[in-house]
């Protein structure tokens, strides 16, 4: 019985796709722990950014992703870059095979690379303050305040069925405030956007977890209204806004690697 450990075949992992022509290194900054050098792959007038790895799925923990994305944020300084689906590998350890995917897909590279240049992502997260957000529904709604009004001078073990019949008042208008906040929001922000992806709130005090693709031109404009938004409403709730992202939330190409 062998107890030689089987070492996996060498590929190329593929972290995004740009308009460019000439040669490119990024240095040592691979995915893993080798530090394999990133470079440029070119095709016509495209190139993909690569580096030497393993043929391995790399597990979806936060230091894999932040090598992968560190990649596409270097790209980003000069380039349009169009993300490819993370751990995305080659079976051969061979520009050529990079060749081909590039030759093969070119149209569609072509086609992606014109809709998105000159454009970015920024993403924003917004989430209501608990206590504030209470205070103002207290102060909007007569009929939770008088009924709460009613209920603060008699005793908690008399009282569980009212005070019961509060938190579900509650819980319903912070679900229409907080509807209502968000397409507040959307009406202001949606307008500078060429394109908006909303995504799942996680957690009961998020408003809005949406992601925006913005001309370049348009950054100052929108980073003032979201500034303006921030100091109407940031009573009631914080605004986490970021950028320049890659933008995942509107191109994540999938290429299949298999067979080439």
């Amino acid at each position: 019985m062998s107890n030689e450990v089987e070492i996996p075949k060498e590929g190329k992992y593929i972290y995004g796709i740009i308009r460019h022509a000439g040669p490119l290194d990024y240095g040592p900054i691979g995915m893993g722990k080798r530090a394999d050098l990133v470079y440029g792959i070119n095709y016509n007038n495209i190139s993909a950014i690569v580096s030497n790895s393993p043929v391995i799925q790399y597990e979806v923990r936060r230091v894999n992703m932040i090598a992968h994305e560190r990649v596409l944020e270097e790209a980003m300084k000069q380039f349009t870059v169009l993300p490819v689906q993370f751990s995305t590998i080659t079976e051969h350890n061979d520009d050529t095979v990079i060749l081909r995917i590039l030759e093969k897909d070119y149209k569609k590279f072509d086609n992606l690379l014109n809709k998105m240049e000159g454009k970015k992502e920024l993403g924003l997260k917004v989430l209501s303050k608990e206590a504030a957000m209470y205070e103002s529904i207290i102060e909007k709604y007569d009929d939770i305040r008088s009924l709460r009004g009613k209920l603060m001078n008699l005793p908690v073990d008399k009282t569980h069925y009212q005070r019961m019949k509060i938190g579900e008042m509650v819980a319903e208008a912070i679900k229409k405030e907080t509807e209502n906040y968000k397409n507040i929001i959307l009406d202001v922000l949606n307008p500078l956007a060429d394109d908006v992806k909303i995504n799942d709130n996680y957690g009961d005090m998020m408003i809005l977890n949406a992601a925006f693709l913005i001309k370049n031109s348009i950054e100052p404009e929108f980073d003032k209204a979201v500034k303006d938004l921030d100091e109407k409403y940031g009573r009631f709730m914080t605004f986490k806004y970021v950028g320049t992202l890659p933008p995942y939330n509107f191109v994540n190409l999938v290429i299949n690697t298999k067979g080439i």
